[in-house]
């Protein structure tokens, strides 16, 4: 069956005069188009208006008891009505009159006898107007919601990123890859680095001269994880954990790693030199391994972080124990994925805990600068 819509519903127009001849004129002009109320006195448009508001009022100024000026004055003064079209309907017809009628809050003027086009004509007029405020209103405040609504994101997003990289939480964010959390096994290169000096250097300054440092060599560091595209594991106090190739796959994760790692040794250099002058020694060392890891949300329920686990972190992190300060040491594999663009030498094999054989190390060549 064809479903059928109802009509739109009139508009409502209340007609206020005390003279029933001039009431009935007006009944008989608007109902064609219009739901018609009708007022005798102020004093009942005031109810009608205060109970069921009207779309628009028409509104006679010479009334006993209560004239035209004071009802729209009471009309404008509630909010509950104030935002009702009145025009006037009058046989006044001195310009001092009108002036008076607009500051009393109306926003037209007819004048008596009515000419039932014009009437017709401006009521039509005043409720398009009144309508189009409205929706210009209600769009303002849309868009006010909006605007809220888009910068509590904003912050959101701010916070967000405060504590995930910028891979990861772009992808929390955009939804593309929602499954991105779920336990898996991929390929990545993992760097782990370390400060030289930080038990001995946390035990002979402060508190803050100790966060003050910490929170230097984080931001430091910090860019050049971003700006390499690095997924920033865990802070370890002194240390992080980063990895290439997760969330977001890239083309050398093992040079991408070994690059990032020389700039930041780079960066470190100016690190110390600040650091010196207010009488702090510290050093980094840095360990790169490439491998198969298990990626995925660790931990428990309200509280989840994303990370790697596997042997390839391990021996990261065994890589970086062995390095000294200034120094960034790499697993062989590292060293061929990276040959064609960045310098190595061998230091040996190495016996490293938690790995039955010996494994052959190789050294980042630096350049001085």
């Amino acid at each position: 069956m064809m479903e059928i819509s109802s009509p739109p519903a009139r508009p409502v127009i209340l007609v206020v005069d005390d003279t029933p001849q001039n009431l009935s004129i007006m009944h008989d002009v608007l109902e064609g188009d219009y739901i018609v109320k009708l007022a005798n006195n102020g004093a009942r448009a005031l109810k009608i208006a205060a109970t069921t508001p009207p779309d628009l009022i028409l509104l006679d100024i010479m009334m006993p008891e209560m004239d035209g000026y004071e009802v729209c004055q009471r009309l404008k003064a509630d909010p509950a009505t104030s935002r009702i079209p009145v025009i006037f309907v009058t046989a006044l017809t001195d310009s001092t009159n009108e002036q008076q009628g607009f500051d009393a809050g109306a926003v037209d003027y007819i004048t008596k006898p009515i000419s039932p086009p014009v009437v017709l004509a401006r009521v039509k007029s005043h409720l398009a107007l009144r309508k189009q405020t409205e929706e210009l209103e209600a769009w303002n405040q849309t868009l006010t919601q909006r605007i809220a609504e888009g910068v509590a994101e904003r912050e959101r997003l701010d916070r967000l990123r405060r504590f995930f990289s910028p891979a990861v939480a772009d992808l929390l964010l955009s939804g593309e890859d929602e499954n991105f959390l779920r336990t898996r096994r991929r390929e990545i290169a993992v760097v782990f680095l370390d400060l030289r000096g930080y038990t001995e250097f946390t035990e002979q300054h402060t508190a803050e001269e100790v966060m003050q440092v910490l929170g230097e060599f984080h931001a430091a560091m910090g860019e050049l994880i971003n700006a390499r595209g690095g997924t920033l594991e865990r802070f370890t106090g002194d240390g992080m954990m980063i990895f290439f190739n997760d969330p977001v796959e890239v083309e050398h994760p093992c040079l991408d790693a070994v690059s990032m790692a020389i700039d930041m040794q780079a960066s470190m250099v100016n690190l110390q030199k600040q650091w010196m002058i207010r009488g702090y020694t510290l050093t980094m060392g840095i360990g790169i391994a490439q491998g198969v890891a298990t990626i995925g949300a660790i931990g428990f329920e309200g509280r989840r972080d994303y990370g790697a686990i596997g042997g390839v972190t391990n021996f990261a992190a065994r890589l970086c124990g062995k390095a000294d300060g200034g120094q960034i040491l790499v697993s062989a594999q590292v060293a061929r994925n990276s040959a064609s663009s960045i310098d190595f030498q061998s230091v040996g094999k190495m016996a490293f805990k938690g790995f039955a054989e010996p494994l052959e190390v190789f050294e980042v060549i630096l350049t001085s600068a």
